[in-house]
């Protein structure tokens, strides 16, 4: 099987990453899941980077592709903080996350043009300190790209962005987007058949970023609505009531 075979048929991959931007900071939520086609593959595999401490990465999709995107991400950020001129030779050189943003967009256009791409829909997130704001954008696996407050990959696009929108505010304050997150990836486990309840949150700051520790949320009262536990089907005569 060629190259591109391969890339035109993932395999093994996960599934929505979610983020919003709040009051000081930006936030980025994904489950560990690996789906080997339909089967659960792997329940433990991070989706969310941390570069250098300044900048979040996350994708859904083959995860193979992930694992090379990061490679030249890392690879880039490096270069960037080991090259200097005369000028800046005792500065140090920072990667800022929209000049990241805009090389991954460069990177998925190439590769699909050559008709290979990178079977992956990324989120980048960091914190701009020139402009004091934070930053959140997605590239698609055709180099489109989009900067939004509220991003969403995968099943979550569908599902977990009418929440986000009815849901968010500007003035968001941490444990408020926390808990919105929170809800979203409970939604994606109830609906996305490759989804998971372990999930891992990051977030980016003023004082950089900071990628969680995988964590179980709780979802035991979701299965005690109406519409979780009503028949639905003509059972001893009740016909569906």
């Amino acid at each position: 099987m060629s190259s591109n075979q391969r890339t035109t048929r993932p395999i093994t991959t996960g599934t929505s990453v979610v983020g919003l931007v709040y009051d000081g900071g930006v936030l980025l939520a994904a489950d560990t899941l690996l789906s080997y086609g339909s089967m659960a593959k792997s329940f433990n595999t991070p989706r969310l980077y941390s570069i250098e401490d300044r900048i979040l990465v996350g994708a859904s999709g083959e995860y193979s592709d992930l694992q090379e995107i990061i490679a030249k991400v890392k690879a880039l950020a490096l270069e960037e903080s080991t090259t200097s001129s005369m000028e800046s030779i005792y500065v140090e050189r920072k990667l800022p996350a929209k000049s990241l943003w805009n090389y991954l967009r460069a990177v998925m256009y190439q590769k699909r043009s050559k008709q290979n791409p990178y079977w992956n829909d990324v989120v980048v997130a960091g914190y701009d300190e020139q402009t004091s704001k934070p930053f959140l954008g997605t590239i698609d696996k055709l180099g489109t790209t989009l900067q939004e407050n509220l991003v969403a990959t995968g099943f979550g696009a569908y599902l977990a962005m009418p929440l986000l929108r009815e849901k968010w505010r500007p003035d968001l304050n941490e444990g408020e987007a926390r808990a919105l997150l929170e809800d979203c990836m409970k939604v994606l486990f109830y609906r996305d058949c490759r989804a998971s309840a372990r999930i891992q949150l990051a977030k980016c700051t003023s004082e950089g970023c900071i990628v969680s520790e995988p964590y179980d949320l709780d979802h035991s009262s979701g299965w005690n609505a109406p519409s979780m536990v009503r028949a639905t089907g003509d059972l001893d005569g009740d016909r569906g009531s």
